[in-house]
C-alpha cells in the first residue's frame, strides 16, 4: 500500500427530494458526506443516488453509533471488516444495494480500501468492486477530529419551511407535498406572532406571488429580531413541483464548491447546464397557459460528463410563461425561461 496520505473531512450534503414528473415522490435527506482530498467521495462513484450513514434524520443514538462504528470503536457490521459507506436514501436496506469498504487501523492511521457494491452479507470484489477507487490512508488525528466533532454538536433537526401566501389551496397542496418528501411545512399569514424559538426551527420562508413587499419586509424583520438566518424563496408560479424544487434548492447547505450541479440558464430555446462530475441530469419544463393551467414536459434525461452543456428545448414546452427545473440526485436548480 502506498504511504501517501489522503485528506479526510466532512461536509453537509443533500439528496434532493421532490415531486417527480411521473407523479412519484422522492424523499429529501440531509447527511454529512465524506470529503477525500477536497472532493466528495460520492462523486467518484459516478451517478449514484445514495446517502452516507451520517444522516441528520436518524435518531441521535443511531447517529452516534454510526460515528463510533466508523471510528472502529465497535465491531464491523459486515464480514471482512466491511462498513457501509453509502446506502439507499429511501430505505437504507442492504438488499437495495450499498457501497461498502474495508476500514482498518494501520498504526495510528485509518485505511479505507476494497470499495464494492454490495447487496448481501458477502462482497464480491472481483465482480462488483470499485477498482479505481482507493485505497485511502488517513492520518489518525485528522480522521478522529472530523468524526469526533459530530459527537459534540447537534446535526440539526429535519428542515422546516414557513409558507406565506394568499392562495390557501396552493399552500395546502405545497405543504402536503413537502411533508411527504420529509420537509416540515407550516402556513401562516405573517410571522409577527411567532415566537423566536419557533422561528429558529425554520430553514426557509417561501412567499407566494400575491404577498406584498410590505408583508415580505415585516416577515424578514421578525426573523432578524429573532437572530435567525433563513433562506427566502420568491415563488415563481403556483405550480407545486416547481415550488418544491425552489425550496429544495434553498435548503441546500452543501458548500458551493462541492456541489455537483452548479449552473442552469434557460434562454433562446435551450438550457445551459454545468456539472462538476459525471451524473444523470433531468430537465423538466413547467408552464402556465392563458387559463393558468399547468403543463409539464420532460425535455431531457441523460448522463452528462463533467463540464458545460447546451441542451435544446422543445418549443412547445417553453412557450408562454415557462420554467426549467434541472435535477441530479444531489441537487436541483430552477430558472424561468428568458425571452
Amino acid at each position: 500500500m502506498s504511504a501517501e496520505y489522503a485528506t479526510f473531512d466532512l461536509a453537509p450534503a443533500m439528496r434532493a427530494g421532490g415531486v417527480l414528473a411521473n407523479g412519484d415522490y422522492q424523499v429529501h435527506r440531509d447527511f454529512m458526506d465524506f470529503i477525500v482530498d477536497g472532493r466528495p467521495l460520492l462523486y467518484q462513484l459516478s451517478d449514484l443516488d445514495a446517502v452516507s450513514p451520517l444522516a441528520s434524520d436518524v435518531p441521535p443514538a443511531i447517529f452516534t453509533a454510526q460515528v463510533r462504528s466508523l471510528l472502529l470503536e465497535v465491531d464491523a457490521p459486515l464480514e471482512g471488516s466491511r462498513y457501509v459507506i453509502y446506502g439507499c436514501p429511501e430505505c437504507e436496506d442492504l438488499g437495495c444495494g450499498a457501497v461498502t469498504a474495508a476500514i482498518e487501523r494501520h498504526g495510528d492511521d485509518y485505511v479505507w480500501r476494497d470499495f464494492a457494491w454490495q447487496t448481501d452479507e458477502h462482497a464480491d470484489l472481483e465482480r462488483n468492486g470499485y477498482h479505481g477507487i482507493g485505497p485511502f490512508r488517513f492520518r489518525g488525528a485528522d480522521y478522529r477530529a472530523a468524526l469526533g466533532s459530530l459527537l459534540t454538536r447537534s446535526t440539526g433537526e429535519r428542515r422546516r419551511v414557513l409558507l406565506i401566501g394568499a392562495r390557501a389551496a396552493v399552500l395546502a397542496k405545497l405543504a402536503a407535498a413537502l411533508r411527504i418528501i420529509g420537509i416540515g411545512a407550516e402556513i401562516t399569514k405573517d410571522a409577527a406572532e411567532v415566537s423566536a424559538d419557533e422561528l429558529r426551527t425554520y430553514g426557509a420562508v417561501a412567499f407566494g406571488r400575491a404577498v406584498t413587499e410590505q408583508e415580505r419586509t415585516a416577515v424578514r424583520q421578525s426573523f432578524e429580531r429573532a437572530g435567525v438566518d433563513v433562506a427566502y424563496v420568491e415563488g415563481l408560479a403556483p405550480i407545486i413541483p416547481l415550488l418544491v424544487a425552489q425550496i429544495e434548492h434553498a435548503l441546500d447547505r452543501s458548500p458551493q464548491e462541492q456541489r455537483r450541479l452548479t449552473r442552469l440558464v434557460a434562454a433562446d430555446g435551450e438550457a445551459g447546464v454545468e456539472v462538476t462530475s459525471t451524473c444523470r441530469v433531468q430537465l423538466t419544463a413547467y408552464r402556465l397557459d392563458r387559463l393558468y393551467r399547468t403543463h409539464m414536459h420532460e425535455v431531457f434525461d441523460g448522463v452528462l460528463e463533467a463540464g458545460r452543456h447546451r441542451l435544446p428545448l422543445d418549443a412547445k414546452a417553453t412557450k408562454g410563461e415557462s420554467f426549467i427545473v434541472a435535477r441530479t440526485s444531489g441537487g436541483v436548480l430552477v430558472e424561468p425561461m428568458a425571452r
